[in-house]
């Protein structure tokens, strides 16, 4: 494989530059995640990919790559977990990531969340865990062991992938992010056996991830997620649209009207103050937001906790005192 030849064929600019075939990606890929690419040529391939935005074909073979290498888990039990990447964080509102998986392990579904314990002046899931007495996990033993025996982990990307952790830690040198936080964010260490919750931060990527999610035939739900993170917006929900054996069924569609007012919601959201308000809505001592129980109910339907959608909402709605999701 010729880099040369490669970084010619990207590095075009983002009107001219050309596609990887899918196995010329993987094998790129799987050199950059094995360390055989020198620092020069890794900075000219990984600008040049954040410059044109990678096609399908592409994600397609990088994601083959991080499948060949990632380190990987089993099920804790009958039901899919549930995987939730954590790599953005909060800056304007509440990281309400920890929220959904702790009630989604309320409700019977056990939970994987990885992703990075720095937040880089944003409110990271790891800080809210932490200020709620949840520590990551320091090895994959550790994470299966907590996992089946408190359906919930938090697990440093490193474990799972020490190549993709150094390709996402480049990120302080080059500036930007890079397509490691793409394929961070669809990290599987289930080999399939799990409902991924995939988020998109910009509308025009979703197009390009729902192809993805079709031609893999993952089990996921895709979303426009909340700052950069795979919650549904507590003031207006996205649409939440259901992937499973290369078919896919929008399980709820966007809300069109104005945003909502949630007096409830505390004005600081810092690490701190977000798990304070957590316990809260987990105690029962403040509503959970409307568009994050219809986002329980997908999950539960989409985990195979229930097999029947409005059996998943009905069961939300009696656990979580809400009004049953619509």
């Amino acid at each position: 494989m010729s880099l040369t030849r490669i970084i010619k064929e990207i590095g075009r600019g983002c009107e001219s530059a050309g596609e990887l075939s899918f196995e010329d990606a993987r094998q790129l890929y799987g050199t950059m995640l094995d360390g055989g690419v020198p620092e020069l040529e890794l900075g000219a391939i990984l600008t040049a990919l954040r410059m044109k935005t990678e096609s399908v074909p592409e994600l397609l073979g990088f994601h083959q790559a991080l499948n060949e290498r990632v380190y990987r888990l089993e099920p804790p039990g009958e039901v899919r977990p549930v995987v939730l990447p954590s790599y953005n964080g909060a800056r304007r509102q509440l990281n309400l990531l920890p929220l959904l998986a702790l009630w989604l392990r309320r409700l019977g579904v056990p939970v994987l969340m990885h992703g990075t314990l720095e937040g880089h002046g944003r409110v990271a899931s790891a800080y809210i865990l932490r200020e709620l007495g949840i520590m990551p996990c320091a090895s994959l033993a550790q994470a299966q062991r907590t996992l089946e025996h408190e359906r919930f982990a938090f697990v440093p990307t490193a474990v799972f992938s020490p190549g993709l952790a150094a390709l996402l830690s480049l990120r302080n040198r080059l500036g930007v992010r890079s397509s490691a936080h793409v394929l961070a964010k669809l990290l599987d260490p289930f080999a399939g056996a799990s409902l991924r919750l995939v988020n998109v931060s910009h509308p025009g990527y979703r197009e390009k991830m729902r192809e993805f999610l079709l031609a893999t035939g993952a089990s996921a739900l895709l979303l426009q997620g909340t700052e950069g993170e795979p919650f549904a917006d507590p003031l207006r929900r996205p649409r939440l649209e259901y992937f499973h054996n290369q078919e896919a069924a929008v399980l709820f569609e966007a809300e069109l009207d104005p945003i909502r007012a949630l007096p409830g919601l505390p004005q600081e959201h810092d690490a701190h103050s977000t798990a304070l308000w957590t316990r809260q809505v987990l105690a029962g001592e403040a509503p959970l937001p409307m568009p994050l129980v219809n986002q329980l109910a997908c999950c539960l339907y989409g985990s195979g906790r229930t097999h029947d959608l409005v059996q998943a909402k009905a069961i939300v709605a009696v656990e979580t005192g809400s009004l049953a999701p619509v």
